[in-house]
């Protein structure tokens, strides 16, 4: 069972929004534009209450505000609930139909609705105890706000994940365990039998606080002491989670993102554990806030994958996020919303891999200059090129925009393919704009073996040609462009090793004048001349 539409009305800063989800669901947008409002609006579809004045859409009370859910796989849900009879009205209620609509409106109380689909109407009467029933039968709320503490998942309680867990795998084992039946029956016979000396001397104690209050109450006859076994949940309230990463200390004295993470790989290890038990075999819905919250993007990135595997498993799972590494790796099972305020307003809608490009620069910081990507991007043929120009633009260029070269192993294959590997690690979408027209490649001269690969590349990508992106070296190799000392002919360089060249290109960088390097590396100046002008500014 699982959430397939969302509607909400006037809550908060989200006067109207329709949310069709999947199983995985990324809302990604920048502070302050209503992510955490979205979950707070599911959140109270569940639980209800709050103050409408703050709750309602700028305020105003005299709006009504509305959460309406619907669900599919209503069938499965009536399954899971406990009570006979009340499954058996849910059943009725329902018959045939997998999906079912409820509303929960302020102008009601606050209280849930079901849609009648026989009546067209919302029903004004539901059946004794259908709110509290109704819970037994949704996913199982799971809500990690940013105010969630560690404390609420790992301290043993009745009501925890932790206190959960551990009750029904030790209601389970001591229910059978010979040794705690052996043990009950030792304490009662130390404790409660009326021949042990414990019993003896509490019903003594007992008999003189008896004719003590009797003085005060003549009807008191009996005054009893007595001890019961002690329970394993009394046991539990000393329950404490450690973890040794290197260091054994408890949870709460690990860092920030190794607490985030603990807190998040309980609530995991909990669904999978109420999932495994039959009477509790339901699904959870999970509502993440910040996901990556203390995380390294590389924790963000193998969370995701967690998450993602909890979403095929049955659950379904919402995050919100700044993270562009969060909305960057595409899901089978994802879907990514985009939250953009404006004029006070949150506006939700799904996007797609078109739009996806625009949405990670924004999560980036919006210009290049703010982050740590360069303004413009070089790609060369090999090694002895992008050693040559970093030694010159350290040398003679450091005031110009920040250029990266980038070398594609001296073959015009691999330059396609650097282009691709440039937009999945930098933008990080092979196919974004951000520096898709703006990058520049400077190619040596093709040889007659390498015309058709020369070729195929241009067809290719047919902009760069047109751009002017597109460089290409009147020689086969860069040495052959070297002014003297260094120049080489075209027999000298196909006798030299690649670690000659190498060695070559940077005596060049380090000895080349900066008027020798634009008079004499004329095709090598253009192309880095082309990457400042079509850089980021």
């Amino acid at each position: 069972m699982r959430i397939s539409k969302i509607t909400i009305r006037s809550f908060r800063s989200i006067e109207s929004a329709e949310i069709i989800p999947s199983e995985f669901n990324v809302l990604a947008g920048q502070n302050n534009h209503g992510k955490t409002n979205f979950f707070e609006a599911i959140d109270w579809f569940y639980s209800g209450g709050g103050d409408m004045s703050q709750i309602a859409y700028k305020h105003d009370s005299a709006r009504e505000v509305s959460v309406e859910v619907e669900y599919t796989g209503i069938q499965d849900g009536i399954e899971a609930v406990k009570n006979e009879k009340t499954k058996e009205s849910f059943r009725k209620f329902a018959g045939k139909n997998d999906v079912i609509r409820v509303i929960r409106r302020s102008s009601d109380g606050g209280k849930r609705q079901l849609w009648d689909q026989d009546k067209g109407e919302w029903t004004s009467k539901n059946f004794a105890g259908f709110d509290k029933a109704f819970n037994d039968c949704l996913p199982r709320l799971q809500y990690v706000s940013t105010k969630t503490k560690l404390s609420e998942v790992s301290k043993y309680g009745r009501k925890t994940p932790i206190g959960e867990m551990l009750s029904g795998v030790l209601t389970a084992i001591l229910e059978k365990s010979p040794q705690y039946i052996q043990f009950r029956e030792k304490f009662n016979e130390l404790f409660s039998d009326e021949k042990s000396q414990v019993k003896v001397e509490l019903d003594a104690l007992a008999g003189k606080v008896r004719i003590h209050l009797e003085q005060q109450f003549p009807e008191c006859t009996k005054v009893d002491f007595s001890v019961s076994a002690p329970e394993f949940d009394e046991l539990l309230k000393n329950f404490e989670t450690s973890v040794d990463d290197g260091v054994e200390t408890t949870a709460e004295e690990k860092g920030d993102g190794m607490q985030r993470a603990l807190m998040l790989a309980i609530i995991k290890t909990y669904s999978e554990y109420r999932r495994d038990k039959d009477e509790l075999g339901k699904s959870f819905l999970f509502l993440i806030d910040e996901a990556e919250l203390h995380l390294h993007p590389t924790a963000q990135r193998q969370l995701k994958n967690a998450l993602v595997q909890l979403a095929q498993n049955g659950d379904q799972v919402f995050i919100n996020t700044h993270s562009s590494v969060l909305v960057a790796d595409n899901m089978q099972c994802q879907t990514l919303w985009r939250v953009l305020k404006s004029s006070g307003e949150t506006g939700i809608r799904s996007i797609g891999e078109q739009d996806k490009p625009e949405l990670v620069y924004e999560l980036l910081g919006g210009s290049p200059a703010d982050l740590l990507f360069p303004n413009n991007f070089l790609i060369v043929e090999g090694r002895s090129e992008e050693i040559l120009l970093n030694t010159i633009i350290r040398r003679f260029y450091a005031e110009q925009p920040r250029i990266k070269v980038v070398f594609a192993e001296g073959d015009l294959e691999r330059q396609q393919k650097s282009m691709d590997a440039i937009n999945i690690a930098f933008t990080p979408l092979y196919q974004t704009p951000v520096y898709r027209d703006r990058l520049v490649i400077l190619c040596d001269k093709p040889n007659k073996k390498r015309e058709d690969h020369f070729s195929e590349f241009c067809k290719a990508y047919p902009d760069l040609t047109k751009n002017g992106q597109l460089v290409v070296a009147p020689v086969e190799a860069i040495e052959e462009t070297y002014p003297a000392p260094w120049k080489k002919t075209t027999e000298e360089v196909s006798k030299m090793k690649p670690r000659e060249k190498t060695n070559l290109a940077q005596t060049v960088g380090e000895g080349i004048t900066r008027d020798g390097f634009e008079k004499e590396m004329a095709k090598t100046y253009e192309a880095l001349m082309k990457s400042w002008e079509k850089s980021h500014k």
